[in-house]
């Protein structure tokens, strides 16, 4: 009997071919990238330096800002500060009333006011709201005692004013009962004008020390020993068409 080939043996099988497909070898990163740094995508975006010309611009414009911010921060102090100082000078030109004092080597017929500086820009004084008032330093005088004479200018009005209390406007004059004495205007050889911007409710005064002496209009010669001698007198003080009350002082 003859033999017959196992199905199951080698002969007669058809070999199995192994896949000749072989693994591509991994794609090497582009030169120049760093090691582990995943390439852009297709999708990303270039992110651009701005250029110089950019950087200049914003410089410019920072620098701008802050000269801007600057100037306003000096032109705030500047405005504060004159605030502050014109407030100062209102304070200052409402505390009490000045007193001009007489000059030293005055000669009788001259009051003496202290010039002040320039008034400011306050309208002319109501005379109806002004007041003008006579004083004298004592009541009594003795023999060589010379009376101080004080004429009083005040503001009764509710705004600032300006009054000319100069020697223009300003008269000091002494009687006794019906007997003219003396008055400033007699021998005054020159006159001035003094305005002066008075506050609310204050005064400005002027002083004049009279040597009791007697004078007549037009500053005529009066005969020697005619002096004023003991008694009471009155003193009236005028400015421009404002009379004070009398004031009344004795001499001894």
């Amino acid at each position: 009997m003859g033999r017959q080939d196992d199905p199951t043996s080698g002969a007669g099988r058809v070999p199995v071919q192994k896949s000749a497909m072989k693994k591509k070898p991994a794609a090497k990163a582009p030169a120049g990238r760093t090691a582990g740094k995943k390439s852009a995508g297709p999708g990303s975006r270039t992110v651009r330096k701005p250029s110089p010309a950019v950087y200049r611009r914003r410089r410019l414009f920072a620098g701008g800002a802050l000269l801007l911010v600057l100037g306003l921060i000096a032109g705030g102090i500047a405005t504060v500060s004159a605030a502050v100082n014109a407030q100062t000078e209102q304070v200052a030109a409402t505390e009490g009333g000045s007193t001009s004092q007489p000059s030293g080597g005055q000669t009788a017929g001259a009051p003496s006011a202290t010039p002040s500086a320039t008034p400011s820009a306050s309208p002319a004084c109501d005379q109806k709201l002004v007041t003008v008032t006579a004083a004298t330093n004592k009541a009594s005088y003795g023999p060589d005692e010379k009376p101080i004479l004080t004429l009083k200018v005040t503001n009764g009005g509710k705004l600032p004013c300006k009054v000319n209390i100069g020697t223009s406007q300003m008269q000091f004059l002494v009687t006794s009962g019906s007997d003219r004495i003396f008055s400033s205007g007699d021998c005054q050889a020159s006159s001035n004008d003094l305005v002066k911007s008075i506050a609310p409710g204050r005064s400005e005064t002027a002083n004049f020390p009279w040597p009791r002496s007697r004078s007549v209009q037009g500053c005529a010669k009066i005969a020697e020993g005619s002096a004023a001698g003991s008694g009471y007198y009155v003193f009236i003080a005028k400015l421009g068409a404002k009379v004070s009350p009398p004031a009344v002082f004795q001499l001894s």
